[in-house]
């Protein structure tokens, strides 16, 4: 009881004082919470922002990578594939460890056909992809997952509407619509392939911004039955939300026949887009999957810079919480150094005396923090809304790690002022030496 009322008494009669130390310690868990809560959180809500970019892993047959590892190739927009994977195969790809993070795919058919807009006009020979457009997939395990180029595009501009996989339709670049005259959606287009032929409908025009400007874009049927390649693709485009690359997982890309079975283990059950490219491979065991390294490499070095910059943030909060709680302690102690003379004079130890000063430092920061800590979960919130647009997952370790170092803030805060408490002689400052 003793202890209470002395605390009680120097919050009545240090109350500005206590209340701007509380106010200290609720800002800086505030900064911390909500750093914190969205350092461990930024990970997947880069990867969301930065796959809306496009494919990060890219599945090929293992003949055709094999002859472009050999020869070096880089662009095949002027030749036509030599070997396909079949398209029945590819939801395989969703039956891996990682399913999950496979966020979506799209197989591509890459030809070449004669095109003529409307009836007549010179025919000219242009790059087809036969792919989907938004298909769902009725999965083995009795899950849909809707799949297909319209998610992976997010970015292109289309004059019109997507496509649908079950029609006779198109998307035309606007490069190539602008060649054609074609200036709205609407027009009939003709494509052929020796004495095959096929009519669709342009439904949309896009504009990529790259090469594929000068495409055309039909259903994967269409162009099969176009070409009799039934049932091929030569491509499929995948985008998977990916742990960034570390060590460990340049370790295995180089070697792995060096690292040792745990380590092996620990690569396997981590999201890398390296460790998610081999189990494509573990289910399609004709093709090569390769992941897009400019996009894995852009993904770690956006999270990496991140997370360094919301550290610095919380440690120069904490830093500038410790020396704002040093000088007000300092204060209160000179202050009240008559106060603690007396209590020295009439038998109270140096250790009595310094523990009575933590505990109700501790008690102010405890108030500080929860309060701070219920700021800094709105702040992470906004954060997400405004950066990310969706919520934050705090974790509870964002918690346990915030009271720690706020405890140890307060701590190492407290230490200079305890060496000024065992500095405090009685019989000097009761004679107001």
């Amino acid at each position: 009881m003793f202890i209470l009322r002395m605390i009680f008494r120097s919050f009545s009669r240090q109350f500005r004082r206590r209340l701007l130390v509380a106010i200290t310690i609720c800002l800086s868990s505030a900064v911390a919470t909500a750093m914190l809560g969205v350092v461990f959180d930024v990970g997947d809500k880069l990867n969301e922002e930065l796959s809306a970019y496009g494919s990060n892993i890219v599945i090929e047959p293992k003949s055709d990578a094999v002859v472009a590892d050999l020869y070096e190739t880089v662009d095949g927009s002027d030749t036509e594939p030599t070997s396909f994977l079949k398209e029945s195969d590819i939801q395989k790809i969703k039956t891996i460890f990682w399913a999950y993070n496979i966020t979506n795919f799209a197989p591509k058919l890459n030809l070449h056909a004669d095109i003529t807009a409307g009836t007549g006009g010179d025919a000219a020979t242009v790059p087809v992809v036969g792919t989907w457009f938004n298909t769902t997939l009725h999965l083995a395990t009795g899950e849909t997952s809707v799949v297909g180029v319209q998610g992976m595009r997010s970015w292109w501009t289309i004059n019109g509407r997507w496509a649908r996989d079950d029609a006779d339709e198109a998307m035309i670049g606007a490069d190539l619509a602008d060649q054609l005259h074609i200036d709205a959606p609407g027009m009939t287009i003709t494509l052929s392939r020796g004495n095959t032929a096929a009519t669709v409908t342009v439904v949309g025009i896009y504009d990529s911004g790259d090469e594929e400007n000068g495409a055309v874009y039909v259903p994967s049927a269409t162009l099969q039955e176009l070409s009799g390649l039934t049932d091929s693709v030569d491509e499929v485009e995948v985008k998977a939300l990916t742990t960034p690359e570390n060590d460990l997982a340049r370790k295995v890309s180089r070697n792995p026949a060096a690292v040792t079975q745990e380590e092996w283990e620990t690569w396997y059950c981590t999201a890398y887009a390296s460790s998610i490219a081999y189990q494509i491979e573990e289910v399609l065991p004709d093709a090569v999957a390769k992941q897009i390294r400019q996009i894995s490499e852009l993904q770690g070095d956006v999270l990496n810079k991140t997370r360094a910059v919301m550290i610095v943030m919380t440690g120069l909060s904490l830093l500038a919480a410790a020396i704002a709680v040093a000088n007000l302690m300092a204060a209160s102690i000179t202050e009240r150094s008559s106060e603690l003379a007396l209590l020295k004079a009439i038998g109270a130890t140096d250790g009595a005396v310094s523990r009575l000063m933590l505990l109700e430092t501790a008690v102010i920061a405890l108030i500080g923090a929860l309060a701070g800590a219920g700021l800094g979960v709105g702040a992470a919130q906004l954060i997400g809304q405004v950066v990310f647009a969706s919520s934050i997952t705090l974790r509870p370790m964002v918690f346990i790690l915030v009271a720690v170092l706020i405890a140890a803030t307060v701590l190492a805060a407290s230490c200079s002022s305890i060496r000024s408490i065992l500095g405090v002689r009685p019989a000097e400052v009761l004679h107001g030496r």
